[in-house]
């Protein structure tokens, strides 16, 4: 019997929540801590930038590293490496040292990711595997429901007690990672040690989340900066509203895809993000605001559980770690030039022309995924 819902699985769902309600209380804030600190627009968004661009870069040797050395261990260094990454943005109060932090935080955060990811889905039935990981996503998405609108209320006591409530979160995530069993070790003969570093097919067909996923670090760094902008209140409506979307759509689309064909689903998923997203800053109302964010959940809340469960079908188990490094490198790649990118364009040229380009680039993905596709079968 494909059994989903094991006592292993409830416990990395806790895990991921306690990861992303950390991050997501760090990653809104952060922006307006370092305009605090005298940064411009631009300063502010590369704080998720240099994060995301330090974990893209790393994430294929983490990854590799996590195969190697064991989920569980991986998962205990990188917690207590962010705790100390969470201290050190308390104390520290020129923007640029923070933004130096940021890229060791990155480094580990991408072992987290790539660690975790894998060792989720090598418990998972395969044929329930879209589905489980899409049941599992809900518990970073309803950490990232619940994060902002609390970041915002801690913030107004100040910036110490957003980076004490992360760092506590830290300790925790690591109390987690130690009660985990690694599966055992490979025998010598099986060990991966000597397979390629980059999981190369992985890594092309994982620059079609580069081309959206430039959107999701636009709107993660300055959804909550345009509504403040246009006088919507409260300012985490965006990312709220996104994350309950993606709460109510993901479990069903998961499920759907297992028995229709993953290609059948994630390729409308591809188009709904790039229209959501070309809905964001057109028309400045609450109501194109909670629009986009409907729009771009239900395509975004699909595509990633779908294209992991579509890849994953073809990696071997024990280089899964790699495999996810390689979807993590284009995924936080695109996280990163967007949130840095838009900082810019906002900047120079407004929010419409900012959120106008991350929704042309999101259009590219659905063309790019087919070609690539086609070209390595």
């Amino acid at each position: 019997m494909d059994r989903l819902f094991t006592p292993r699985f409830f416990v990395m769902c806790g895990f991921t929540f306690t990861v992303f309600l950390s991050a997501f209380q760090l990653l809104p804030m952060a922006p307006f801590r370092i305009r605090d600190l005298g940064g411009s627009t631009f300063a502010s968004g590369l704080f998720l930038g240099f994060l995301t661009y330090a974990s893209a870069w790393s994430a294929p040797i983490t990854g590799a590293i996590a195969d190697r050395i064991g989920g569980r261990r991986t998962l205990v260094i990188a917690s207590g490496v962010i705790c100390l990454c969470s201290a050190a943005y308390a104390l520290l109060t020129d923007y640029r040292l923070i933004l130096a932090i940021v890229v060791v935080h990155g480094v580990f955060w991408s072992g987290l990711l790539s660690a975790s990811a894998a060792y989720l889905t090598n418990m998972l039935p395969e044929r329930r595997r879209a589905e489980g990981i899409g049941y599992w996503g809900l518990s970073s998405v309803a950490a990232i429901a619940v994060a902002p609108p609390i970041a915002f209320w801690i913030f107004e006591r100040g910036w110490i007690w957003i980076c004490v409530s992360c760092g506590a979160l830290n300790v925790v995530m690591g109390i987690i990672a130690w009660t985990l069993d690694d599966p055992p070790a490979p025998r010598a003969q099986d060990s991966p040690a000597r397979a390629p570093l980059l999981e190369w097919r992985v890594l092309v067909l994982a620059l079609s989340l580069f081309l959206y996923s430039f959107g999701y670090g636009a709107i993660t760094s300055f959804s909550a900066v345009y509504a403040d902008a246009i006088g919507v209140a409260p300012k985490s409506l965006y990312l709220t509203t996104l994350a309950i979307v993606i709460l109510l759509t993901r479990p069903l689309s998961g499920t759907v895809a297992d028995r229709i064909g993953y290609k059948p689903v994630l390729m409308p998923s591809f188009v709904l993000i790039a229209i959501g997203l070309g809905l964001l800053g057109r028309w400045p109302s609450r109501m194109s605001l909670v629009a986009s964010a409907i729009v771009f959940g239900v395509g975004f809340g699909t595509a990633y559980p779908v294209f992991v469960a579509y890849v994953m079908r073809d990696v071997d188990a024990r280089r899964r770690g790699a495999a996810f490094g390689a979807i993590l490198a284009a995924f936080d790649t695109g996280i990163g030039t967007g949130s840095t990118l838009t900082g810019w364009l906002i900047q120079r040229f407004g929010f419409p022309t900012a959120f106008g380009t991350a929704a042309a680039l999101a259009a590219i993905s659905l063309p790019y995924f087919l070609l690539a596709d086609r070209r390595l079968r």
